[in-house]
C-alpha cells in the first residue's frame, strides 16, 4: 500500500485520508521495468549469451555485483526474503564452492578491462557465515574481478550475529558501507516479529564497525508491524538517530501469507495495525527523519544531506536498480547465487530459487539460470520515462526530445491524461515543458510512474489512477 503524507510536516491529514482512498493501489517498486513479474522461463527467446556478448562489447561499462548469502538460524517471521534456516554450518561452506563455481562460469563471459564499482552481500543473513568464508569469497571475487579505486562495496549486517572477527574479515575484503537490519527496537513488537534484538547489540556492532574503519551506516525498519503505533515508532526513531546513521531504508511490511506461511501467525493473533494506523505511522516517521534534516529520497528511503544519494538527488544523477536506489547509474547488474537477478541494457535473468536446481545447474557446468526477460524497444523507452520519474521526479519534455527524438506529451498522451486526477489534488505539475512530482505527491512517487507502465495496461489495470 502506497502511504500519502503532507510533505512539510510529514504527518498525516484529513485531506490524504481521501488521497490514500483514490491512490492507494498495489503497484511495482520500480527496481526495474517491466518488473520481476514478467519474467519468464523461455530463455531461448531471452537469449542470454548474445546479450552477454553486447553487454561485454564496451570495456568501459562498469559492474555491480551482488551476492545471494541466504543462510539463517532462525526465521524472523515478517521476512519475504528468500531464506533457508538452518543451524548446519557446514552447508556454508557447500554453498560457498558453489558460488565460487559460478563466479568462474560468469567471469569466463566478462571482458576483464570493465572494472566493478558496486558490491554487495545480500541475504539471508550474510554474517551466518563463519570469518573464514567471507574472506575465501572476498578472495575469489578479486581474483577474478577488478575494482574501481572509489568502489562501494557493501553488506547487510544482522548485529544479533556478527562477531569483532567477522567485521575484521570484512574491512579486510575492502567493505565500506554496512546495512543493519533493526526493524524495530520496542521489545513487544520484536516478540511478535520473533526477532528479539537490543539496543546494547545494535550499538555495538555500529561501534565495532565504525572502529575498523567502516563509517558508512545504514539502518533497515519496518513499519506495518504487528503491536506498532505512533508512539513506539516514534521511539524507535529516536532510538536509532542516537547511533548516527547515514542512511534509512524505511520498508512498508508487506503482507503475504499466501506466499510467506510464516506470516499467517499475524493473522491469527490480530495485532496487525490497519490502513489507517499504518498511515500514521509512517507519518510519525516521515515527520521526524525531516525534523532531523534528513531528506527524503523517495519509496522510503532517506539520508542525511552529505550522504551520496541526497547529493545525487539534487544532482540528477541518482539511478535506479535491483538493489534499490544508488549513485552508480549505467552499470550492469551481475547476481549470484539463488534468487540473484542480473541486468544488462537488453536483457534480465534470475537464478532459481531452489537451492537444488541451483547446484543441479552448476554441476552441469550451466549458468544456473531460471528465468528472464528480453526488453523491446518499447520497454527501453518506458523504463527511461519510469525511471527518470523515480530518481528525478519529473520529466522534462524538452531534453528527452533532444536526447530520443519524437515528442514525450503526443506518444504519453494517454499517461498524461490519467495524471489528471492527481493535478487536480495538488500532487503532481503537468504543463507544455514536462511533468514535476510536487512536494506533496513525492511519497505517491510510484503511482505517478505506474502511468507509464504498459504491463498495468496490457493487465486492464490502466484505469486505476482514475477510480
Amino acid at each position: 500500500m502506497i502511504l500519502p503524507h503532507d510533505s512539510t510536516h510529514g504527518a498525516p491529514v484529513a485531506s490524504n485520508l481521501e488521497l490514500i482512498r483514490k491512490y492507494a493501489v498495489p503497484g511495482p517498486r520500480y527496481t526495474s521495468y517491466p518488473p520481476a513479474n514478467r519474467f519468464h522461463e523461455d530463455l531461448d527467446s531471452v537469449d542470454l549469451d548474445s546479450a552477454l556478448a553486447v553487454d561485454n562489447a564496451d570495456p568501459n561499462r562498469p559492474l555491480s555485483l551482488y551476492f545471494h548469502l541466504p543462510f539463517c538460524e532462525s526465521r524472523c517471521w515478517y521476512c519475504g526474503c528468500t531464506t533457508i534456516i538452518t543451524r548446519r554450518y557446514d552447508w556454508a561452506d557447500a554453498y560457498l564452492a558453489e558460488l565460487k563455481r559460478e563466479i568462474d562460469l560468469v567471469a569466463r563471459r566478462i571482458n576483464h578491462e570493465r572494472l566493478v564499482e558496486q558490491l554487495h552481500f545480500g541475504g539471508g543473513t550474510p554474517t551466518f557465515f563463519s570469518p573464514e568464508t567471507p574472506r575465501e569469497l572476498g578472495r575469489t571475487i578479486h581474483a577474478n574481478f577488478s575494482f574501481t579505486p572509489d568502489a562501494e562495496l557493501s553488506i547487510e549486517i544482522d548485529p544479533r550475529c556478527v562477531t569483532p572477527e567477522h567485521v575484521e574479515v570484512l574491512a579486510e575484503m575492502g567493505i565500506n558501507r554496512a546495512s543493519l537490519g533493526i526493524q524495530d527496537t520496542n521489545l513487544k513488537v520484536q516478540e511478535a516479529i520473533h526477532r528479539v534484538q537490543s539496543m546494547d547489540l545494535n550499538r555495538l556492532a555500529v561501534e565495532t564497525l565504525r572502529q575498523a574503519g567502516i563509517k558508512d551506516i545504514n539502518f533497515d525498519l519496518i513499519y506495518g508491524l504487528p503491536c506498532q503505533t505512533g508512539e513506539t515508532v516514534s521511539q524507535t526513531i529516536e532510538d536509532v538517530l542516537t547511533l548516527e546513521p547515514d542512511r534509512l531504508s524505511v520498508f512498508s511490511y508487506a503482507h503475504v501469507p499466501w506466499i510467506k506461511p510464516a506470516q499467517r501467525i499475524f493473522d491469527q493473533r490480530g495485532q496487525m495495525p490497519d490502513a489507517e494506523a499504518k498511515l500514521t505511522i509512517f507519518g510519525v516517521i516521515r515527520g521526524q527523519l525531516l525534523k532531523q534534516g534528513f531528506v527524503d529520497i523517495g519509496l522510503d528511503h532517506f539520508a542525511r544531506p552529505t550522504d551520496a544519494l541526497a547529493v545525487a538527488l539534487r544532482e540528477g544523477t541518482l539511478h535506479r536498480n535491483f538493489q534499490g536506489y544508488s549513485t552508480k547509474a549505467g552499470a550492469s547488474l551481475y547476481g549470484f547465487g539463488i534468487s540473484s537477478i542480473s541486468s544488462t541494457e537488453e536483457v534480465y535473468w534470475q537464478n532459481p530459487k531452489s537451492l537444488a536446481t541451483y547446484r543441479e545447474a552448476l554441476r552441469e557446468g550451466r549458468l544456473p539460470v531460471e528465468k528472464g526477460y528480453r526488453l523491446t524497444a518499447e520497454d527501453r523507452r518506458r523504463r527511461e520515462l519510469i525511471m527518470k520519474i523515480m530518481c528525478e521526479r519529473g520529466l522534462d519534455f524538452g531534453r528527452i526530445d533532444a536526447e530520443r527524438g519524437g515528442s514525450v506529451a503526443v506518444d504519453c498522451a494517454e499517461a498524461l491524461a490519467a495524471l489528471r486526477p492527481m493535478e487536480e489534488d495538488g500532487l503532481v505539475e503537468i504543463d507544455a515543458t514536462g511533468l514535476r512530482v510536487l512536494p506533496r505527491g513525492e511519497p505517491l512517487i510510484r503511482v505517478v510512474a505506474m502511468a507509464f507502465d504498459q504491463t498495468l495496461v496490457e493487465q486492464g489495470r490502466a484505469h486505476a489512477l482514475s477510480v
